[in-house]
């Protein structure tokens, strides 16, 4: 009776604790998310992420819906790459992530980085195959789809867990190697209440990894000392901003500069020093140089095969003899394609920077008449194609429709290609003036990727020109990037390079195979050809189809002054990019019977 009494007494005389304020983690996500400088986002929508979309709507946040997954991850991907920022995509499970996977692949494969937010069925039905579900061989698995491509993926399995993933999404996309992360959210605990604070931690500011005084002398020493240096500039120096300072380097030592297909724009066109892209695609001058090289310095580069020959050193690079010195942010990638001497794990910029300093008043062989050798090869290179830049033919060459670009889009204007001749095309052929402005897919080479990625890059950039530079084949995979246009009110142009075939791969069959068996498009026996421009007019768009070679400039300053997303379909003949370099899949093809 007595500890009856006394608990009874205690209870009634206790102060009740105040209970935590509470708000549903969906509009606390929303908010957090505007903290760290999230602007837009682009995705679709599905059961699983429309409490999400509610908590948007009352954001300041922009949401851009698409009409398919794939072309929202390249619009996502387009905007990091033209904002310098991380881009956030937001998709339903199942077939939305599934759609989703190769646009964040490609981002993957050419360091972007990506948050990809991704609703999930309910936590408590785990294990018994809900609706749209993906479970073959484990409960709650759908998110170890992204595995192989992601930098990290996370499941959040409690509410609780969600302020502090989302909080190391965001770090992790964008340090070290950029690339996206996969945050996975049962949807209902986008509908669960969080206390108010609970998104407080912001991610931290983090110094990139710089190269230390002693790397930079000797790497400088050796470029010094080396008879015929080549510095090999890829996508990280571009990424990190550095062309400055990369030709401050190789000004103040004489060295040639050659790059990536990602590395294109690292140095104006126009430098004396400049030799051009490598590899398959590439130019002759700079395989050459690179091949006869005594030292490389690979500088933000995972000297990939379509740039290397596929490593075959009668091509681009012999090593050995070649010395290799490799800077790059990920320490996987030195060494692992090129036998290396030294390696830097290093930001590309902080590393250029040191190297500029160290290299300043340093004295270096004699090149000779390098810069006289650089622009006669390259000279010769351009005869062989340069005169095609003023052809009347029609339908057009495509040399004629990267001279009538040229003149038409502004130095700081965005190219965004596609892949096939476009993309190979350009990263040979056209001049590129200001770094960042060429956009393309390179690791993945994704057909679709330049129809849409030119969307996020307007987004990103709206007072510059954004042209996206696609063949039919990719094009015609997703036309409804015109009606987010339209919705999203991003004037962009799509110059559509129409050749009624999947131009690079018929070439390349028809010189094997003499046949083209699969690769154009035909109704009957016939040539099949869609009306691009008249579905863009159906979609509300401008749509342009050129009759004449001599149309193609004055549609181009029409529609970059217009307020209209415009398409202009440009009838082409499917001539082969010229192809100096290697790639051994010519050598693994077999004819038979």
């Amino acid at each position: 009776m007595g500890n009856a009494i006394l608990t009874a007494t205690t209870t009634e005389n206790a102060v009740a604790a105040p209970a935590a304020e509470t708000r549903i983690s969906s509009y606390l996500l929303a908010e957090y998310l505007e903290q760290l400088g999230v602007e837009v986002i682009f995705g679709l929508c599905g059961h699983t992420v429309i409490a999400f979309l509610d908590a948007l709507s009352k954001s300041g946040i922009r949401f851009i819906s698409t009409r398919h997954e794939q072309v929202a991850a390249h619009a996502v991907d387009g905007y990091a790459r033209a904002s310098g920022k991380t881009g956030v995509l937001l998709t339903h499970l199942g077939p939305g992530l599934t759609n989703a996977a190769t646009g964040v692949a490609n981002a993957a494969l050419d360091s972007i980085p990506m948050v990809v937010i991704a609703g999930d069925v309910p936590s408590h039905y785990f294990g018994r195959h809900p609706h749209q579900e993906v479970n073959l061989h484990k409960d709650g698995d759908q998110y170890e789809i992204y595995r192989p491509f992601c930098k990290r993926i996370y499941r959040v399995d409690r509410p609780a867990d969600l302020p502090r993933i989302i909080e190391r999404a965001f770090h992790l996309a964008q340090t070290g190697r950029p690339g996206p992360v996969l945050v996975d959210v049962p949807m209902d605990i986008f509908s669960a209440d969080l206390p108010v604070d609970a998104f407080s931690k912001m991610p931290a500011e983090t110094a990139r990894p710089a190269m230390d005084s002693a790397a930079a002398i000797r790497i400088v020493q050796a470029l010094a000392d080396a008879h015929h240096p080549v510095i090999y500039a890829g996508g990280g120096v571009l990424s990190a901003q550095a062309t400055s300072d990369l030709a401050t380097l190789a000004e103040q030592l004489e060295v040639p500069v050659a790059h990536t297909l990602m590395g294109k724009g690292c140095m104006r066109e126009d430098h004396p020093l400049l030799l051009g892209m490598t590899g398959f695609w590439g130019t002759p001058i700079a395989n050459e140089k690179c091949r006869n090289a005594d030292l490389i310095l690979a500088i933000g580069t995972r000297l990939a095969e379509a740039s290397s020959s596929s490593w075959d050193p009668r091509f681009t690079f012999a090593v050995p003899p070649t010395r290799v010195m490799h800077i790059d942010i990920d320490p996987a990638e030195i060494g692992r394609n090129l036998a290396t001497e030294f390696g830097v794990v290093a930001d590309a910029k902080l590393a250029l920077r040191a190297l500029r300093e160290a290299s300043a008043g340093k004295s270096h062989r004699n090149r000779g008449g390098l810069r006289a050798e650089i622009a006669a090869g390259r000279k010769a290179f351009a005869a062989n194609w340069d005169h095609q830049w003023g052809s009347d033919q029609f339908p057009m060459r495509p040399e004629r429709i990267l001279a009538e670009l040229r003149k038409a889009v502004p130095e700081d204007g965005f190219i965004v290609t596609d892949v096939g001749w476009n993309k190979n095309g350009v990263g040979q052929q056209f001049p590129i003036t200001v770094p960042g402005t060429f956009i393309t897919p390179s690791g993945l080479a994704t057909m679709g990727f330049g129809a849409a990625a030119v969307l996020g890059v307007k987004k990103a950039q709206p007072k510059r020109a954004a042209v996206a530079l696609v063949g039919d084949g990719g094009f015609g995979a997703n036309p409804s990037v015109v009606a987010t246009a339209m919705e999203a009110d991003l004037p962009v142009v799509w110059v559509v390079m129409d050749n009624s075939a999947f131009g690079t791969i018929a070439g390349l069959e028809k010189m094997h195979y003499d046949t083209n068996f699969g690769c154009v498009f035909e109704r009957c026996g016939q040539p099949y050809d869609v009306d691009y421009a008249a579905i863009a007019r159906g979609y509300g768009a401008r749509g342009i189809k050129i009759q004449a070679a001599s149309e193609l400039g004055p549609a181009l300053r029409e529609a970059l002054s217009s307020n209209l997303p415009t398409l202009i379909q440009v009838p082409m003949e499917n001539a082969p990019t010229p192809t100096p370099g290697h790639w051994n899949i010519n050598d693994i093809y077999r004819q038979g019977s």
